[in-house]
């Protein structure tokens, strides 16, 4: 394990982000670096994106005599003051050592671990306003699900930010809805994290021991310097463009033991694989695959209608991924961890992609009609991700091999009808 009191410091943990998720993350992170004082600083920064408002009467907090509910107030005072995020994960306590910050740069600064978890359209401009204020050997881990598809390509958020940053980063995704975790009613989550070779450690890299840790060979025993190694492949199995910066022999080494005790809790179960590509598709294309299924529960054609697709959609995944990500995913992401089948499962029995797609055809409307009346005219991300995959397929021609993410595609465009989908799955209805 990665308790072994060895190193001379600490990892500074910064959660970017304050969301529902991002606070339920961050109260996970607090936790562990509490419990964990030889792996971690206690202190968790907590990046909030600033606004102002006063404690709404629903909330425990609210007191008609208190300046807090009759005044607007900062967010970040409420949640420093409350040690609670009244706005975004209302009636859920978060640790004291939790610091919510409205400044990007004084969070980031000295923290060799960054959590991101964020809207998916701020990366860019974010990692551009932190890039020269973090330290050039951190490494992140995104919370942020799904990839980012174009006709042109399929890119994971976990490598946009390192790309961004100039760090390697890994991913975390699974079945995961925000305020059960916080609530901590039990759930599992996947954490997928490839270290650069860099990162190993051998003998001549490793500090002193301090006086009482025991002595003897460790699993690092090769004399190969693999920190003289600065370049890494990405999910692709080409050489990453980024120059990683070997982060220093006096912390411990950012692997899989160190990010389960950093994330794992008796009620969030935490497994860690490899497989960054996998995970990230899976929290993709599951949505679309939600919107099929919603499809048929629309119809009222039962469970059993339900599994079909479910089934085909989870091998599409699969295919997907190894047809994209050949040197990377693995088809056991899909089919036996928390970011595959427990959160298409999830996703495909009450998530908004699905409960959309069933009203759209209870009702006998677009998809884009409930879009306005349920969600006020926010996308579903199974719409856009449909399109963005359809794209991406047509470019290359092979939608033939993906009949029910096309299909599903297809049936949003108005092309076909939802009645259609026994057939489309099957390829029958061509376009």
């Amino acid at each position: 394990m990665a308790t072994l009191g060895a190193y001379n410091k600490k990892h500074k943990v910064t959660v970017v982000g304050s969301g529902n998720w991002g606070s339920a993350i961050a109260k996970i992170v607090a936790e562990n670096t509490k419990e964990h004082p030889d792996l971690f600083e206690e202190a968790v920064q907590m990046w909030v994106y600033e606004e102002e408002l006063t404690v709404p009467p629903t909330s425990k907090h609210y007191d008609p005599g208190s300046k807090f509910s009759t005044q607007p107030h900062k967010l970040t005072r409420l949640i420093n003051h409350f040690h609670e995020n009244v706005k975004y994960l209302p009636g859920i306590a978060l640790p004291s050592n939790i610091t919510a910050n409205p400044s990007l740069e004084e969070s980031v600064h000295d923290s060799t671990i960054l959590v991101f978890n964020l809207p998916h359209q701020f990366i860019g401009g974010l990692c551009d306003q932190m890039k020269d204020h973090i330290l050039p050997y951190a490494r992140g881990v995104s919370c942020i699900k799904g990839v980012s598809v174009d006709s042109e390509d399929v890119r994971l958020f976990s490598e946009i930010i390192g790309e961004k940053l100039g760090i390697y980063c890994g991913a975390l995704s699974g079945a995961n809805i925000a305020n059960e975790v916080a609530q901590e009613k039990f759930s599992e989550t996947t954490v997928a994290y490839d270290p650069p070779p860099m990162d190993s450690r051998n003998p001549s890299q490793n500090p002193t021991p301090k006086a009482g840790t025991p002595k003897g060979s460790t699993p690092s025993t090769s004399q190969l310097d693999l920190t003289a190694i600065n370049e890494h492949r990405d999910t692709r199995g080409k050489t990453s463009k980024v120059k990683l910066i070997v982060p220093p022999a006096d912390h411990p080494p950012i692997d899989h033991n160190l990010l389960k005790t950093l994330f794992h809790r008796p009620y969030f179960h935490v497994q860690v694989v490899s497989d960054v590509a996998g995970v990230s598709l899976g929290g993709a294309l599951k949505n679309i695959v939600a919107i099929a299924t919603g499809f048929v529960a629309g119809l009222g054609w039962g469970d059993n209608a339900k599994a079909a697709v479910m089934r085909v959609g989870l091998l599409e995944m699969v295919r997907f991924g190894r047809t994209f990500f050949a040197n990377s995913v693995h088809a056991g992401t899909f089919t036996e961890e928390s970011a595959g089948v427990a959160d298409l499962i999830t996703s495909c029995s009450g998530g908004r992609n699905y409960r959309c797609a069933k009203m759209s055809v209870e009702r006998n409307i677009s998809i884009g009609e409930v879009e306005r009346e349920e969600l006020n005219g926010q996308m579903l991300q199974g719409v856009s991700t449909a399109k963005d995959v359809y794209g991406f397929l047509k470019a290359r021609e092979k939608e033939d091999e993906f009949p029910l993410l096309v299909g599903t595609y297809r049936i949003l465009q108005g092309e076909v009808k939802v009645e259609d989908l026994p057939d489309l799955m099957v390829g029958k209805l061509k376009s």
